[in-house]
């Protein structure tokens, strides 16, 4: 492969500088080999990465909530079928004052209920209720003071138009079903999200250190050349002129390797951000890329994939059944309300409480009911224009997600292409920094007999520089194509083995 031979031939070159214990340059490189950022320490791949971004990252941790909370919704729909308790106590007291006619009176009461009202899903609403009363009074009027009245009542209500069936009762449950799975998959897109930025942010720190090693080794080059330029000055061969070329060409190579310094500061700490928690002064060791891969993807095979594990997709799909389930709703409550009740009740009274509790259960005093209720809101303005926001919904979320189709496949054709001319450029970068390597050799051998300048060989050097950074440009480029392809198939999970509960 042409970078790999270029690479060589860079370390290479780089060896045969360090070797040379009494040149002017063999100080400042090995320095810059120690404090070379990309070495030393445990490797650290790609994968060991992503799978810190999986345990510390904030955006992940913030996301996990996101399913839980719409978990709980799905128990706050369930409840309205759960039974209700009531139980209520009261107690009161009366009394008149004395006139000259008659004595003045007094009352006390005491009043307990209980009941169960219980939902169910065909829009039955059945109650069970007993009561307990105690009175009593001064002076008495009735045979039984104090009297204690006991009941026993079972009521139902049923909505013959509106709120019938379980489908309708139900939707509430269903749409918030709907609504765990739309929160798993935002969650499952914020991981190919997390995924897609680990791997861009370990990829530019890679490029960063490269570029890096490419500045130092120009710099080493430039100093060289300094040093030799003074040689021949000294001696006659070359000019005040080489002198100052040279070294203007050690600043400016200097003035590469501080910005490149700073880079690889800022795109370590972008790094370290995404895989920990205040973790910005940790060390990043040496760092493990791996092989160019040479398989070029398939438009049809990745559209189908994107089409098939698109969180946004999916969570679009989702979303028109909820609003379906919403439209269903709205048509039902365009409808009159037409309900029909009845209650059965039992009643028994004595002097104590439970001979009238016992009474309830003896049947003899028994009452019941019986009504039907219409309700009509005149001209249904309300309902009629929520049906009506429920159809315009519906459709517009309908043709929402034609548009997500067809923008997923737009961005999977440019991705695809992005991927092939990424792979194409990085081929081409690799050839060409190959040959500015030679050109630089032949034109530095060529001042070393004397037959060129120093600003020719700076020139030649500037080159060699450039094509060597435009290859690993080319390099990460071609691994972000690729990693936007996948986070569009969403093949991210399966690539790296994360599994989403």
């Amino acid at each position: 492969m042409p970078s790999l031979r270029s690479l060589a031939l860079l370390t290479t070159l780089s060896a045969s500088l360090i070797a040379q214990p009494d040149s002017p340059v063999a100080q400042p490189q090995g320095e810059a080999r120690r404090s070379s950022p990309s070495e030393g320490g445990p490797i650290l791949t790609l994968e060991d990465c992503i799978a810190r971004a999986l345990k510390k990252n904030f955006d992940l941790e913030i996301q996990r909530f996101g399913p839980d909370i719409a978990r709980d919704s799905v128990e706050i729909a369930r409840s309205a079928f759960i039974p209700e308790f009531t139980v209520s106590t009261s107690r009161s007291m009366s009394r008149t004052a004395p006139d000259g006619s008659s004595l003045g009176t007094r009352a006390e009461g005491a009043d307990t209920r209980v009941s169960v009202t219980q939902r169910f899903a065909t829009g039955t609403t059945a109650t069970v209720s007993t009561r307990l009363n105690r009175s009593e009074s001064n002076p008495s009027f009735s045979t039984l003071n104090p009297a204690f009245d006991a009941d026993l009542t079972v009521s139902l209500r049923q909505n013959l138009l509106r709120g019938l069936g379980p489908e309708v009762n139900r939707a509430a449950i269903e749409r918030s079903r709907l609504g765990v799975d739309v929160a798993n998959l935002t969650y499952k897109g914020r991981v190919l999200d997390v995924v897609q930025s680990t791997e861009n942010a370990f990829y530019n720190l890679s490029f960063a250190r490269e570029q890096l090693t490419v500045r130092r080794f120009s710099l080493a080059l430039a100093d060289r050349l300094y040093e030799e330029a003074k040689t021949r000055r000294d001696t006659g061969v070359a000019t005040d002129l080489d002198v100052l070329q040279a070294e203007v060409g050690v600043a400016n190579a200097r003035r590469g390797v501080i910005l490149a310094e700073q880079s690889v500061k800022d795109r370590q700490e972008q790094l370290l951000a995404l895989i920990g928690q205040f973790e910005l002064d940790a060390e990043v060791g040496a760092m493990q890329i791996g092989e160019v891969e040479k398989t070029l993807p398939v438009f049809a095979s990745s559209y189908n994939l994107a089409k098939q594990n698109q969180p946004d997709l999916q969570a679009q799909q989702i979303a028109v059944e909820q609003l379906k389930l919403d439209l269903l709703v709205a048509k039902d409550g365009a409808k009159p309300s037409l309900s029909v009740g009845g209650s059965l009740g039992f009643s028994g009274a004595d002097r104590a409480a439970g001979n009238a509790i016992s009474d309830t259960f003896e049947r003899d005093a028994q009452s019941w009911q019986f009504d039907l209720t219409l309700t009509y809101p005149w001209g249904q303005v309300s309902d009629r224009a929520r049906l009506r926001q429920s159809l315009a919904g519906v459709s517009r979320e309908q043709l929402r997600l034609r548009q997500l189709e067809q923008n997923i496949e737009v961005q999977v054709r440019a991705a695809v292409r992005a991927v092939e001319t990424s792979y194409e450029s990085y081929q081409i970068s690799a050839m060409a920094s190959a040959l500015s390597l030679r050109q630089y050799e032949l034109e530095k051998a060529r001042f070393d007999a004397g037959l060129s300048t120093s600003r020719r060989v700076l020139e030649a050097q500037n080159d060699l520089e450039n094509a060597r950074i435009s290859e690993l440009q080319s390099l990460i480029s071609l691994r972000s194509a690729r990693t936007a392809l996948q986070r569009l198939e969403g093949s991210s999970l399966q690539r790296y083995g994360i599994q989403l509960q």
